[in-house]
């Protein structure tokens, strides 16, 4: 079998995976199995990110994300938004247990601050404390909620991420739970992205890991080719160097260089994740 290519069209988005694999929860669906004790990646320090922004800013990247692991326990994260935002629109992927109001009137001075613009992305399983719980850990329904609240009292009205970890989440009703949910929080304009699951890490060991066939062939292309990819657009940056996606960052297969220079390249699409990624038309963007 033939494994087909993607070619980095242009470099739009930059990913940090800032915490590295260490988390304060350990997610049954965690694709890259994050923890408290997990350090296949390390947390990157201030002066690593800015290096890499400095790159980024030489080669045209558009907008920044930042990821972990848990973002908020990197002691420097405060300082790593401000120093992003001074060049380009930053992203960052929460589970929001950390977002005390304190914490939020300090997000909401770095987005005042700038020209560019501040997103939180925090992350919700179920719509309910019974569905979320069952993933996350006990009492991290209502400890993300209240960091909700807190990010809206500070005026920054977070996008919802919703992982298809339940088969209903995704529906029609689905949604409308999720945006009822936000609208008895009084956020009026709630955002709501929803996310696959990816069969590698923990999900693989919950739920089974993928299937022999699950994977990209030349002919499955598109007429257009790859270019709906993420990879065709974005890199992801670690504390080790850098990776083709935000998905491959446990994959030795996946690193394609110690700095971005060395990844402009293209990259084969031989990872059953790269699959997910085609047939549900995956973006991590917001």
């Amino acid at each position: 079998m033939t494994v087909p290519r993607v070619a980095l069209g242009s470099l739009d988005t930059l990913w940090f995976q800032v915490a590295g694999t260490v988390c304060n929860l350990a997610c049954t669906h965690c694709f890259i199995s994050c923890s408290p004790t997990n350090r296949t990646h390390d947390m990157m320090s201030l002066e690593e990110v800015a290096s890499h922004l400095e790159d980024a800013t030489r080669l045209g990247v558009k907008e920044y994300y930042f990821t972990g692991g848990e973002p908020f326990l990197n002691p420097e994260m405060e300082a790593i938004l401000e120093a992003t935002l001074a060049v380009g629109p930053a992203s960052v992927l929460t589970n929001g247990l950390l977002l005390d109001p304190a914490r939020c009137q300090r997000l909401a001075a770095l987005a005042a601050a700038s020209e560019y613009s501040l997103d939180l992305r925090v992350s919700l399983d179920g719509y309910t404390a019974e569905g979320h719980d069952a993933i996350r850990g006990e009492g991290t329904f209502d400890r993300a909620l209240e960091g909700i609240r807190h990010l809206h009292a500070a005026g920054l009205e977070p996008v919802i991420t919703v992982t298809e970890v339940y088969d209903d989440n995704g529906s029609v009703a689905g949604k409308e739970r999720f945006f009822s949910l936000m609208r008895e929080l009084d956020i009026e304009h709630p955002r709501l992205k929803m996310m696959p699951v990816f069969q590698i890490g923990a999900e693989a060991e919950r739920r089974g890991a993928y299937e022999s066939w699950q994977r990209l062939r030349d002919e499955d292309a598109p007429a257009d080719g790859w270019d709906h990819l993420q990879c065709s657009t974005c890199r992801m940056v670690t504390d080790q160097g850098v990776w083709v996606c935000p998905i491959l960052v446990n994959e030795p297969s996946g690193k394609m260089g110690d700095r971005l220079a060395d990844t402009l390249g293209d990259f084969p699409l031989a990872h059953p994740a790269c699959w997910t990624c085609h047939v549900y038309g995956v973006t991590c963007r917001t």
